[in-house]
């Protein structure tokens, strides 16, 4: 079975914290044990409430039986890529720090998956190794460690993992693998064509959502507009929530001047925060009115990440300070914090931007490095080096 390409959403950018020195708010604290904070969103009647309820009653029922465990702990996983809630990825934790059994290859890998959410990008690849020397056929492990050197740029190590891959006969999970290297070490004609024939051997809708995606991202950066907006709009045509999809979808309609289509796109999202963060650069280039609630918003969640040592959302947060709250020293700074854990194209732009409105070129050197070295072909990057200089 063809793995679900939800495992490249490592989505670094679901992370968080707090760049400005204001005071943090005392923490809430419930009268009771028995007062309700929040409610989930899930109803108990809806298919995805009913399917949670059946694996955490088997996983009770079944505590050393790693399958189950497994298949509970992949369950919270998919729901916080589609709800981008990080309590998903608490409960994931909790499960599997519970097991007492001898972790089984993939429960290995769904810890390191929940690792790499926290940046331990070292410990990830330690337990993905791990479940690797219990199955060297197992497919997730490489492909998670793909991604983890793609966000760390070592196209090298990535380019393995996706041979790894093709020797397995994972020929799908393998182009999208090899698609994505290609487009990010420079060679953005070929790592589209690459995507193109994996979204052609693609089966599930998974699997076709995350590649027509990454397809909409790369001939952005080829500057074909025509052609990235209809592969967002085949993706969201899917009928899937997806954090990331709405994430690069609002990013390509921002680039192009479209930020009310923004506030219209995200408007009941204010639960994620990198998608809080894209809603509120759109309602303050359209003056909206709800936009000073969802800075005070957004400004207490950083404050509370920043509070419990969680940095995983330094790009949105640098965006946050450079294009709402004008602060361009601040926004620096969070973006080189960033930069230094995590290396994606993205991640370089915002590096890019916030040194270009600081009007502090040094900062920005190791982008400007990677883009010569990899002679990457995003076009409004490469602008925004000219203007570096």
């Amino acid at each position: 079975m063809l793995m679900r390409l939800t495992v490249w959403m490592w989505s670094a950018a679901l992370a968080g914290g707090l760049a400005s020195q204001g005071a943090i708010a005392a923490p809430f604290v419930p009268a009771s044990d028995n007062q309700v904070l929040q409610k989930l969103p899930a109803r108990a009647a809806d298919p995805a409430a009913q399917e949670l309820a059946t694996l955490r009653s088997s996983a009770r029922q079944r505590p050393k039986d790693p399958d189950t465990q497994a298949a509970l702990v992949q369950r919270y996983v998919d729901l916080a890529n589609a709800q981008g809630d990080p309590r998903y990825i608490g409960y994931a934790d909790a499960v599997v720090s519970a097991f007492a059994g001898p972790l089984s290859p993939e429960l290995l890998t769904l810890k390191g998956v929940l690792r790499q959410y926290r940046h331990d990008f070292q410990g990830a690849l330690q337990d993905f190794a791990q479940a690797l020397t219990l199955d060297p056929s197992y497919a997730q492990a490489h492909a998670w460690r793909g991604a983890i050197y793609l966000v760390q740029a070592d196209y090298s190590a990535a380019r393995k993992e996706c041979s790894a891959l093709e020797q397995l006969g994972r020929d799908a999970l393998h182009g999208a693998c090899q698609g994505l290297t290609q487009s990010y070490s420079g060679d953005l004609s070929a790592g589209y064509e690459t995507l193109r024939q994996a979204l052609a051997q693609a089966r599930s809708t998974a699997s076709q959502l995350w590649l027509l995606t990454r397809m909409g991202e790369v001939a952005a950066w080829q500057g074909r507009t025509a052609d990235a907006r209809q592969h967002y709009h085949q993706a969201l045509a899917l009928g899937q929530d997806d954090i990331y999809l709405l994430a690069a979808w609002s990013d390509f309609l921002l680039d192009n001047g479209q930020a009310a289509d923004v506030v219209k796109l995200l408007s009941s999202w204010e639960s994620a925060d990198s998608l809080l963060v894209r809603l509120t650069i759109a309602e303050t280039l359209t003056s909206s009115p709800k936009a000073a609630g969802h800075v005070k918003m957004l400004a207490d969640r950083f404050a509370a990440a920043r509070a419990r040592g969680d940095t995983t959302h330094l790009a949105e947060e640098s965006r946050f300070e450079l294009q709402v709250r004008k602060d361009a020293p601040t926004a620096l700074r969070l973006a080189q914090e960033n930069y230094a854990y995590q290396r994606e194209p993205r991640d370089a732009r915002v590096l890019l931007e916030a040194a270009v409105v600081a009007r502090q070129a040094p900062a920005a050197q190791p982008v400007v490095d990677w883009l010569s070295a990899s002679n990457f072909g995003d076009l409004r990057m490469k602008q925004l080096a000219k203007e570096l200089k």
